[in-house]
């Protein structure tokens, strides 16, 4: 029985290759080794032996040299994820966060645990090293979008849209856990309510004498002295 061969990868992109090659000198040629594999996990969504194989050509490594730099890094994974692959922080700013606890919900809602992938391919849950975004813990990645401070109402609106098979688009968070549509209705009410103010500070510097507020009478506004004889 004759064996389907592989066609490798870089083969019919010539003009790709030589680009990141060219990033780099002679000498230095190694260092296209990760752009390199990155450019096969995102058409395949891993990096299998074979292409290690023959990236490792490419730059003039080993197999395994280039292997153990895949293997150092949860960016690049050796066996197919989901086309939703959900990462999650498990360092401390996001643990102190409410990680574990978004851990947990995807579990229940995926029937997955970290490193394991559906069987209809959807999503892949994995557990991953500090994303750089301890300022808006806890963080979900979903394949190479951030998506901030996520709680768990968030959660269940990601997971919807990527059930109907939508990725949802960035959600960046730099002061308060509140969901995009609740702050599009906050915004028309907050322009509305600031108006007034907006009208009475244009009114006192067109004129600031009639909306200075009158100097207070003295006579009238002072206490009474207390009766001969009263308590003070």
């Amino acid at each position: 029985m004759e064996l389907p061969t592989l066609t490798t990868f870089f083969e019919d992109k010539p003009e790709l290759l030589q680009e990141i090659l060219d990033r780099y000198p002679p000498y230095g040629r190694r260092s296209a080794l990760m752009p390199l594999m990155w450019e096969v996990q995102r058409a395949e969504r891993h990096v299998s032996e074979a292409r290690l194989h023959e990236i490792a050509e490419i730059v003039g490594v080993t197999a395994t040299e280039a292997k153990g730099v895949m293997s150092f890094y949860s960016t690049f994974h050796e066996h197919p994820v989901g086309h939703f692959h959900l990462q999650v922080c498990r360092t401390l700013s996001c643990k102190l966060a409410g990680a574990d606890e978004l851990y947990r919900f995807l579990v229940e809602e995926t029937g997955l645990v970290s490193g394991e992938t559906a069987a209809d391919g959807r999503f892949s849950l994995q557990n991953v090293e500090c994303l750089g975004s301890c300022g808006t813990a806890p963080v979900l990645q979903v394949n190479d979008t951030y998506h901030e401070r996520v709680t768990r109402s968030r959660c269940q609106a990601l997971l919807a849209e990527m059930r109907e098979g939508r990725e949802p688009l960035p959600t960046r968070e730099r002061g308060g856990d509140n969901v995009a549509a609740e702050k599009a209705e906050r915004v028309p009410a907050a322009v509305a309510a600031s108006a007034p103010v907006a009208a009475a500070i244009a009114a006192t510097a067109a004129d600031p004498v009639a909306t200075a507020d009158p100097a207070p009478d003295a006579v009238a506004t002072a206490d009474p002295a207390p009766e001969e004889g009263g308590v003070a």
